[in-house]
């Protein structure tokens, strides 16, 4: 009987538990129902509202702290200058260069210059004892001595024939070989003169009868040795490589720049050329087109463009690496913004940002053209005189979730 009352006992307990769980089960399912009903009530009613008031999402409103971070002007206009942009480098101005060679054949003396220095015109470089020169001294002197037998000759004839001690035909001999005499020495000097001997000099060997075998080769322009080549002791020719000297006249050098094939039509002789070099950043110096490339590479499909450059200070020196600007047109005026306020766009699409008022701004999409000196062209999308932020524009672009790269 106890066993049975028990059992019973038993199962009233168990059914009461289960039915007490299903109630909770219950409960929760409602609750969970009454939420979801909830936030659905509440998004309805957002999207409504925003409905209702028309909120842009290209729209933002910034506080008087975040203003701080922009600058707002005008959209103005700025003269963008046309012009091609190639590469290439500093070289010498070979019509005002010369190689110095010595106009005879001798052996290298003593030389007078070296590499880096500056030079006259006439200025001494090397001196070369000549063969050539040794033998112009020697007919010199041979001739002097003729002029100076055949002129006392003449005078004795002349006093012989006063007394008719000799025939006429006598005296005219002897003038003759007098006039001879002198032609045979005016041609040694001006031989031993072709060597860059002065008159002085000359008239020092026939006085002295001593050979000056040393021929002075002068530097044929004022500028810069280039190159030497050359010691003493070395056996030098006329024309023969390499020149003992080089020189150049580096207060206007060339510029070789390289252009590319479809801008050589626009390139013109006379067009104003800028030019960068990376030793002097932000230096520019000016130069004018002064030739222009008969062909172009079959390879690269690039043409020689030269221009040459005032360079006073010899500051460039040939083989720098530089960028050129070719202006190739006047300058056009066109609506701009500053860089700093236009916002490449994740898309690849450009944007500014204007200002509805001093607290909110709009986003505007816009076509850019050409760029200068920190300004970007606005070819569509606003016109001159709209109000728009000039710098911080990116700032604007990350408050309102935009994809700026």
């Amino acid at each position: 009987m106890r066993v049975r009352l028990s059992s019973v006992l038993y199962r009233l307990i168990f059914r009461r538990r289960a039915a007490a769980a299903g109630a909770v089960m219950v409960l929760i399912a409602v609750i969970a129902v009454m939420n979801l009903s909830a936030n659905a009530d509440d998004a309805g009613k957002a999207k409504a509202g925003a409905a209702v008031t028309g909120i842009d999402p290209d729209s933002v409103e910034l506080s008087d702290a975040q203003l701080g971070m922009i600058s707002i002007g005008t959209v103005s206009e700025h003269a963008f200058p046309l012009q091609l942009q190639a590469v290439g480098n500093i070289d010498f101005n070979e019509d005002m260069a010369a190689q110095v060679f010595p106009p005879y054949q001798g052996r290298i003396v003593k030389l007078f210059a070296r590499i880096g220095d500056n030079v006259t015109r006439g200025q001494a470089l090397l001196t070369i004892e000549s063969p050539d020169l040794i033998q112009a001294d020697s007919n010199l002197i041979a001739a002097a001595g003729v002029l100076d037998l055949t002129t006392r000759a003449l005078e004795r004839a002349k006093q012989l024939y006063a007394v008719q001690g000799i025939a006429e035909k006598d005296l005219q001999q002897a003038i003759s070989d007098q006039q001879t005499a002198e032609g045979a020495f005016k041609a040694a000097r001006d031989a031993v003169a072709v060597f860059g001997k002065s008159p002085p000099e000359i008239d020092r060997v026939v006085k002295t009868r001593t050979i000056d075998p040393y021929l002075v080769v002068p530097s044929p322009i004022a500028g810069r040795i280039t190159a030497r080549s050359a010691a003493p002791g070395d056996f030098v020719q006329p024309g023969n490589l390499p020149a003992p000297y080089s020189v150049a006249d580096i207060s206007r050098v060339w510029m070789n720049a390289s252009v590319t094939e479809s801008d050589m039509p626009q390139v013109r002789k006379g067009q104003h050329v800028r030019v960068a070099v990376m030793a002097f950043p932000g230096r520019v110096f000016d130069g004018e087109i002064s030739t222009l490339g008969a062909t172009v590479d079959p390879q690269l499909h690039r043409g020689l463009v030269r221009a040459e450059i005032d360079d006073p200070s010899h500051e460039l020196l040939p083989g720098m690496f530089a960028a050129f600007d070719i202006l190739t047109g006047a300058p056009l005026h066109a609506v701009a913004v500053p860089a700093d306020g236009v916002v490449r766009e994740g898309d690849g699409t450009m944007t500014v940002w204007l200002a509805r008022d001093s607290h909110h701004f709009a986003k505007r999409m816009v076509k850019v053209g050409l760029q200068d000196a920190g300004y970007d062209q606005i070819v569509e999308g606003v016109q001159s005189g709209a109000p728009i932020v000039t710098k911080g524009a990116i700032f604007l672009d990350v408050i309102a979730g935009g994809g700026a790269s």
